[in-house]
Protein backbone atom coordinates (compact mmCIF):
# COMPACT_ATOMS: atom_id res chain seq x y z
CA UNK A 1 0.00 0.00 0.00
CA UNK A 2 2.41 2.49 -1.07
CA UNK A 3 1.20 3.97 1.00
CA UNK A 4 1.50 6.41 3.96
CA UNK A 5 3.05 3.71 5.85
CA UNK A 6 0.09 1.00 5.49
CA UNK A 7 1.40 -0.71 8.30
CA UNK A 8 -0.35 1.41 10.65
CA UNK A 9 -3.70 0.17 8.57
CA UNK A 10 -2.62 -3.34 9.50
CA UNK A 11 -1.80 -2.95 12.48
CA UNK A 12 -5.54 -1.33 13.51
CA UNK A 13 -7.20 -4.29 11.48
CA UNK A 14 -4.93 -6.62 13.26
CA UNK A 15 -5.94 -5.48 16.58
CA UNK A 16 -9.84 -5.15 15.27
CA UNK A 17 -9.46 -9.14 14.53
CA UNK A 18 -8.13 -10.08 17.68
CA UNK A 19 -10.68 -8.50 20.22
CA UNK A 20 -13.47 -9.89 17.68
CA UNK A 21 -11.99 -13.03 16.92
CA UNK A 22 -9.05 -14.15 19.72
CA UNK A 23 -9.23 -17.88 18.70
CA UNK A 24 -9.10 -17.87 14.98
CA UNK A 25 -11.91 -19.72 15.13
CA UNK A 26 -13.33 -20.83 11.25
CA UNK A 27 -15.64 -23.19 12.34
CA UNK A 28 -18.82 -21.11 11.59
CA UNK A 29 -17.50 -19.68 8.68
CA UNK A 30 -17.89 -20.97 5.11
CA UNK A 31 -15.56 -22.97 3.04
CA UNK A 32 -13.25 -20.12 1.38
CA UNK A 33 -13.32 -20.52 -1.70
CA UNK A 34 -10.63 -22.09 -4.35
CA UNK A 35 -7.42 -19.59 -4.67
CA UNK A 36 -7.31 -20.57 -8.39
CA UNK A 37 -5.33 -18.38 -9.84
CA UNK A 38 -2.53 -18.30 -7.15
CA UNK A 39 -0.21 -22.03 -7.30
CA UNK A 40 2.83 -22.85 -4.91
CA UNK A 41 2.07 -20.73 -2.23
CA UNK A 42 5.07 -19.85 -0.04
CA UNK A 43 5.35 -17.96 3.12
CA UNK A 44 8.35 -15.47 3.23
CA UNK A 45 8.56 -13.49 6.60
CA UNK A 46 7.57 -15.13 9.74
CA UNK A 47 6.72 -12.43 12.72
CA UNK A 48 5.58 -8.85 12.85
CA UNK A 49 3.61 -6.39 10.05
CA UNK A 50 5.51 -7.20 6.92
CA UNK A 51 4.03 -5.40 3.89
CA UNK A 52 4.56 -3.75 0.31
CA UNK A 53 6.80 -6.07 -1.42
CA UNK A 54 8.20 -4.99 -4.79
CA UNK A 55 10.20 -6.85 -7.02
CA UNK A 56 14.36 -6.53 -8.42
CA UNK A 57 14.18 -6.43 -12.30
CA UNK A 58 15.18 -9.96 -12.42
CA UNK A 59 12.26 -11.33 -10.66
CA UNK A 60 14.79 -12.96 -7.68
CA UNK A 61 14.35 -10.32 -5.10
CA UNK A 62 11.99 -8.09 -3.13
CA UNK A 63 12.07 -5.12 -1.51
CA UNK A 64 9.37 -4.99 1.67
CA UNK A 65 8.99 -2.79 4.81
CA UNK A 66 8.94 -4.57 8.50
CA UNK A 67 8.88 -3.77 12.11
CA UNK A 68 9.86 -7.29 13.50
CA UNK A 69 11.29 -6.81 16.63
CA UNK A 70 12.75 -9.93 16.09
CA UNK A 71 15.34 -7.93 13.92
CA UNK A 72 16.10 -4.88 15.90
CA UNK A 73 13.60 -2.61 14.51
CA UNK A 74 10.89 -0.46 16.35
CA UNK A 75 8.52 0.57 13.82
CA UNK A 76 9.11 -0.06 9.77
CA UNK A 77 12.17 -0.12 8.34
CA UNK A 78 13.08 -1.44 4.73
CA UNK A 79 14.97 -4.81 4.36
CA UNK A 80 15.46 -6.82 1.01
CA UNK A 81 15.07 -10.98 0.66
CA UNK A 82 16.05 -13.28 -2.04
CA UNK A 83 13.31 -15.50 -2.62
CA UNK A 84 15.41 -19.03 -2.61
CA UNK A 85 16.59 -17.81 0.85
CA UNK A 86 13.86 -16.40 2.27
CA UNK A 87 10.72 -19.23 1.60
CA UNK A 88 9.65 -21.32 3.97
CA UNK A 89 12.50 -20.26 6.48
CA UNK A 90 11.60 -18.79 10.19
CA UNK A 91 14.85 -18.26 10.91
CA UNK A 92 15.90 -16.12 7.86
CA UNK A 93 16.82 -12.80 8.36
CA UNK A 94 16.78 -10.19 5.57
CA UNK A 95 19.31 -7.74 4.82
CA UNK A 96 18.34 -4.08 6.22
CA UNK A 97 18.73 -1.61 3.51
CA UNK A 98 17.42 1.46 5.63
CA UNK A 99 18.98 3.44 8.49
CA UNK A 100 17.11 1.81 10.64
CA UNK A 101 16.25 5.81 12.14
CA UNK A 102 13.16 7.04 11.78
CA UNK A 103 10.40 5.44 10.10
CA UNK A 104 10.31 4.59 6.52
CA UNK A 105 8.05 3.50 4.05
CA UNK A 106 7.47 2.47 -0.15
CA UNK A 107 10.71 0.88 -1.52
CA UNK A 108 11.13 0.01 -4.94
CA UNK A 109 14.30 -1.59 -7.14
CA UNK A 110 16.02 0.80 -9.35
CA UNK A 111 16.86 -0.31 -12.86
CA UNK A 112 20.39 -1.61 -12.24
CA UNK A 113 18.55 -3.96 -9.30
CA UNK A 114 21.52 -2.51 -7.03
CA UNK A 115 20.23 -0.09 -5.55
CA UNK A 116 16.64 0.90 -3.75
CA UNK A 117 14.20 4.05 -3.99
CA UNK A 118 12.46 4.88 -0.07
CA UNK A 119 10.82 7.05 2.03
CA UNK A 120 12.48 8.01 5.55
CA UNK A 121 11.96 10.46 8.57
CA UNK A 122 15.35 9.58 9.72
CA UNK A 123 16.55 13.50 9.12
CA UNK A 124 13.69 14.48 11.24
CA UNK A 125 14.76 12.83 13.93
CA UNK A 126 16.51 9.36 15.03
CA UNK A 127 13.39 7.67 17.14
CA UNK A 128 10.43 6.52 15.19
CA UNK A 129 8.04 9.77 14.83
CA UNK A 130 4.79 10.04 17.25
CA UNK A 131 1.93 8.28 16.10
CA UNK A 132 -1.15 9.93 17.08
CA UNK A 133 -4.59 8.47 17.69
CA UNK A 134 -5.35 6.53 14.72
CA UNK A 135 -9.13 5.97 15.06
CA UNK A 136 -10.18 9.45 16.37
CA UNK A 137 -13.34 10.33 15.55
CA UNK A 138 -14.24 6.47 14.88
CA UNK A 139 -12.43 6.41 11.46
CA UNK A 140 -9.20 4.56 10.64
CA UNK A 141 -6.36 6.95 9.87
CA UNK A 142 -3.55 7.77 8.38
CA UNK A 143 -0.25 9.67 9.43
CA UNK A 144 1.36 11.75 6.46
CA UNK A 145 4.76 12.66 8.59
CA UNK A 146 6.23 15.80 7.01
CA UNK A 147 9.54 14.80 7.59
CA UNK A 148 9.27 12.09 4.71
CA UNK A 149 11.67 12.67 2.17
CA UNK A 150 13.02 9.78 -0.75
CA UNK A 151 16.28 8.50 -1.13
CA UNK A 152 18.57 5.83 -3.03
CA UNK A 153 20.33 3.12 -1.51
CA UNK A 154 22.53 0.48 -2.52
CA UNK A 155 22.47 -3.17 -1.36
CA UNK A 156 24.59 -2.17 1.78
CA UNK A 157 22.42 0.19 2.96
CA UNK A 158 24.39 3.14 1.92
CA UNK A 159 22.49 6.19 0.98
CA UNK A 160 23.55 7.18 -2.52
CA UNK A 161 21.47 10.08 -3.37
CA UNK A 162 18.57 12.37 -1.71
CA UNK A 163 16.07 13.32 -4.36
CA UNK A 164 13.48 15.21 -2.28
CA UNK A 165 13.89 17.65 0.74
CA UNK A 166 10.78 19.84 0.23
CA UNK A 167 8.87 20.71 3.32
CA UNK A 168 6.31 17.90 3.73
CA UNK A 169 5.18 14.50 2.69
CA UNK A 170 7.01 13.09 -0.25
CA UNK A 171 7.07 9.35 -0.43
CA UNK A 172 5.40 6.42 -1.79
CA UNK A 173 8.07 6.15 -4.82
CA UNK A 174 7.68 4.26 -7.32
CA UNK A 175 9.84 3.33 -10.67
CA UNK A 176 8.55 3.41 -14.12
CA UNK A 177 9.84 0.14 -16.25
CA UNK A 178 10.97 2.20 -18.75
CA UNK A 179 13.53 3.44 -16.28
CA UNK A 180 13.37 7.20 -16.77
CA UNK A 181 11.03 8.33 -14.59
CA UNK A 182 9.90 8.39 -10.32
CA UNK A 183 6.27 8.36 -9.65
CA UNK A 184 5.91 9.64 -6.45
CA UNK A 185 2.76 11.36 -3.81
CA UNK A 186 3.63 14.85 -2.19
CA UNK A 187 1.81 17.59 -0.62
CA UNK A 188 3.99 20.14 -1.90
CA UNK A 189 0.98 22.18 -3.86
CA UNK A 190 -1.50 21.86 -0.64
CA UNK A 191 -3.21 18.80 -1.75
CA UNK A 192 -1.81 15.03 -1.76
CA UNK A 193 -1.20 14.46 -5.29
CA UNK A 194 0.67 12.72 -7.81
CA UNK A 195 4.26 13.62 -9.08
CA UNK A 196 6.67 12.54 -11.79
CA UNK A 197 10.30 12.99 -11.67
CA UNK A 198 13.81 11.97 -13.11
CA UNK A 199 15.89 9.93 -11.85
CA UNK A 200 17.76 12.40 -10.39
CA UNK A 201 15.16 14.38 -9.04
CA UNK A 202 14.82 16.93 -11.74
CA UNK A 203 11.84 18.04 -14.26
CA UNK A 204 9.17 17.74 -11.15
CA UNK A 205 6.05 17.39 -12.87
CA UNK A 206 2.52 17.47 -10.96
CA UNK A 207 0.00 15.14 -12.72
CA UNK A 208 -3.13 14.82 -10.37
CA UNK A 209 -5.18 17.80 -9.35
CA UNK A 210 -8.76 17.21 -7.65
CA UNK A 211 -9.09 17.35 -4.11
CA UNK A 212 -8.29 14.31 -2.26
CA UNK A 213 -5.62 11.65 -1.22
CA UNK A 214 -3.95 10.51 -4.38
CA UNK A 215 -1.22 7.93 -3.71
CA UNK A 216 -0.45 3.95 -3.71
CA UNK A 217 0.66 4.77 -7.67
CA UNK A 218 2.14 2.15 -9.98
CA UNK A 219 3.46 1.97 -13.61
CA UNK A 220 1.62 -0.75 -16.47
CA UNK A 221 4.39 -2.71 -17.30
CA UNK A 222 4.98 -0.36 -20.87
CA UNK A 223 5.31 2.16 -18.37
CA UNK A 224 2.53 4.65 -20.18
CA UNK A 225 -0.28 4.87 -17.82
CA UNK A 226 -0.72 4.62 -14.09
CA UNK A 227 -2.86 3.44 -12.17
CA UNK A 228 -3.99 4.73 -8.34
CA UNK A 229 -6.20 4.94 -5.31
CA UNK A 230 -7.92 8.53 -4.63
CA UNK A 231 -10.80 9.86 -2.37
CA UNK A 232 -12.71 12.38 -3.72
CA UNK A 233 -14.50 14.07 -0.90
CA UNK A 234 -17.44 15.64 -2.63
CA UNK A 235 -19.78 17.32 -0.21
CA UNK A 236 -19.46 20.63 2.15
CA UNK A 237 -19.20 18.25 5.17
CA UNK A 238 -16.61 15.72 3.70
CA UNK A 239 -14.21 18.16 2.14
CA UNK A 240 -14.13 20.10 5.13
CA UNK A 241 -13.51 17.14 6.99
CA UNK A 242 -10.28 15.91 4.50
CA UNK A 243 -9.00 19.42 4.63
CA UNK A 244 -9.12 19.23 8.90
CA UNK A 245 -7.50 15.81 8.57
CA UNK A 246 -4.50 16.62 6.16
CA UNK A 247 -4.09 20.19 8.54
CA UNK A 248 -3.50 17.80 10.70
CA UNK A 249 -1.22 15.44 8.83
CA UNK A 250 -3.88 13.08 8.77
CA UNK A 251 -6.07 10.56 5.83
CA UNK A 252 -9.05 8.60 6.75
CA UNK A 253 -8.52 5.82 4.02
CA UNK A 254 -12.19 4.29 4.53
CA UNK A 255 -13.77 5.37 0.86
CA UNK A 256 -11.12 5.17 -1.88
CA UNK A 257 -11.73 3.82 -5.39
CA UNK A 258 -9.02 3.08 -8.20
CA UNK A 259 -8.37 5.08 -10.86
CA UNK A 260 -5.68 5.30 -14.27
CA UNK A 261 -4.54 7.92 -16.13
CA UNK A 262 -1.49 8.35 -18.64
CA UNK A 263 1.66 9.01 -17.43
CA UNK A 264 1.37 12.60 -18.05
CA UNK A 265 -2.30 12.78 -16.00
CA UNK A 266 -4.29 12.83 -19.31
CA UNK A 267 -7.08 10.85 -19.91
CA UNK A 268 -7.93 10.29 -16.29
CA UNK A 269 -10.53 7.36 -15.22
CA UNK A 270 -12.33 5.99 -12.62
CA UNK A 271 -12.16 2.04 -12.98
CA UNK A 272 -13.98 0.62 -9.45
CA UNK A 273 -17.15 2.08 -8.36
CA UNK A 274 -17.56 -0.28 -5.42
CA UNK A 275 -18.06 1.85 -2.43
CA UNK A 276 -15.92 1.44 0.61
CA UNK A 277 -11.94 1.01 0.44
CA UNK A 278 -10.42 0.01 -2.46
CA UNK A 279 -6.62 0.32 -2.75
CA UNK A 280 -3.16 -1.17 -3.35
CA UNK A 281 -4.00 -1.05 -6.69
CA UNK A 282 -1.21 -3.14 -9.87
CA UNK A 283 -1.53 -4.03 -13.70
CA UNK A 284 -2.00 -7.26 -14.89
CA UNK A 285 0.78 -8.58 -16.84
CA UNK A 286 -1.18 -8.08 -20.14
CA UNK A 287 -1.83 -4.24 -19.27
CA UNK A 288 -5.82 -4.98 -19.51
CA UNK A 289 -6.71 -5.76 -16.00
CA UNK A 290 -5.90 -4.54 -12.47
CA UNK A 291 -5.15 -6.32 -9.63
CA UNK A 292 -6.22 -4.75 -6.33
CA UNK A 293 -7.54 -5.03 -2.27
CA UNK A 294 -10.87 -3.99 -1.55
CA UNK A 295 -13.39 -4.69 1.60
CA UNK A 296 -16.12 -3.50 -0.29
CA UNK A 297 -17.96 -6.91 -0.34
CA UNK A 298 -17.53 -7.15 3.81
CA UNK A 299 -20.38 -5.84 6.39
CA UNK A 300 -17.68 -5.21 9.29
CA UNK A 301 -15.21 -3.60 7.20
CA UNK A 302 -11.84 -5.57 7.77
CA UNK A 303 -12.10 -8.55 5.84
CA UNK A 304 -9.59 -7.01 2.85
CA UNK A 305 -9.38 -9.32 -0.43
CA UNK A 306 -7.53 -9.37 -3.74
CA UNK A 307 -9.60 -8.79 -6.89
CA UNK A 308 -8.86 -8.33 -10.29
CA UNK A 309 -11.09 -5.76 -12.90
CA UNK A 310 -11.13 -4.89 -16.14
CA UNK A 311 -9.70 -1.67 -17.57
CA UNK A 312 -13.15 -0.77 -18.13
CA UNK A 313 -14.42 -1.73 -14.89
CA UNK A 314 -16.44 -4.95 -15.99
CA UNK A 315 -15.15 -8.32 -15.25
CA UNK A 316 -14.83 -7.86 -11.44
CA UNK A 317 -13.25 -11.26 -10.32
CA UNK A 318 -12.19 -12.99 -6.34
CA UNK A 319 -8.50 -13.75 -6.06
CA UNK A 320 -8.03 -14.71 -2.63
CA UNK A 321 -10.37 -15.71 0.07
CA UNK A 322 -8.01 -17.20 2.82
CA UNK A 323 -7.93 -15.39 5.94
CA UNK A 324 -9.32 -11.83 6.86
CA UNK A 325 -6.75 -9.42 5.39
CA UNK A 326 -5.03 -9.93 2.12
CA UNK A 327 -3.34 -6.95 -0.53
CA UNK A 328 0.16 -5.01 -1.75
CA UNK A 329 -0.60 -7.23 -4.51
CA UNK A 330 2.80 -7.20 -7.28
CA UNK A 331 2.96 -9.02 -10.25
CA UNK A 332 6.95 -10.04 -10.81
CA UNK A 333 8.42 -8.55 -14.46
CA UNK A 334 8.54 -11.55 -15.89
CA UNK A 335 4.65 -11.88 -15.14
CA UNK A 336 5.02 -15.94 -13.11
CA UNK A 337 4.58 -14.60 -9.76
CA UNK A 338 2.39 -12.55 -7.46
CA UNK A 339 4.02 -11.44 -3.94
CA UNK A 340 1.52 -10.00 -1.67
CA UNK A 341 1.10 -9.59 1.96
CA UNK A 342 -2.18 -11.81 4.57
CA UNK A 343 -2.28 -12.26 7.88
CA UNK A 344 -3.21 -16.27 6.59
CA UNK A 345 -1.34 -18.77 8.70
CA UNK A 346 -0.46 -16.84 11.24
CA UNK A 347 -1.24 -18.47 14.07
CA UNK A 348 -3.86 -16.55 15.66
CA UNK A 349 -1.51 -13.81 15.86
CA UNK A 350 -1.61 -10.05 15.00
CA UNK A 351 1.13 -10.79 12.09
CA UNK A 352 0.98 -10.26 8.89
CA UNK A 353 2.84 -11.68 6.45
CA UNK A 354 4.94 -11.56 2.76
CA UNK A 355 4.02 -14.38 0.00
CA UNK A 356 4.50 -15.26 -3.18
CA UNK A 357 2.67 -17.55 -5.07
CA UNK A 358 3.27 -18.83 -9.27
CA UNK A 359 0.07 -16.75 -11.09
CA UNK A 360 -2.03 -18.96 -12.80
CA UNK A 361 -4.29 -16.72 -15.56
Amino acid sequence: MHRISLLFLLNILSLTLFAQHPSADAGAAPAPMPEKHLKNIRQLTFGGDNAEAYWSPDSKALTFQSNNAKWGVECDQIFTMKIKDAAGDSTYKPKAISTLKGRTTCSYFMPDGKHILYASTHEGGDACPHTPDLRAGGKYLWSIFDTYDIYIADLKGNITKQLTDAPGYDAEAVLSPKGDKILFTSDRSGDLELWTMNLDGSNLKQITFDLGYDGGAFFSQDGSKIVFRASRPKTAEEIKEYRDYLAQHLVAPTNMEIYTCNVDGTDLRQITHLGKANWAPFFHPSGKKIIFSSNHHSKRGYDFQLYMINLDGTGLEQITSESMFNSFPMFSPDGKKLSWSSNRNNNGTRDTNVFVAEWVD
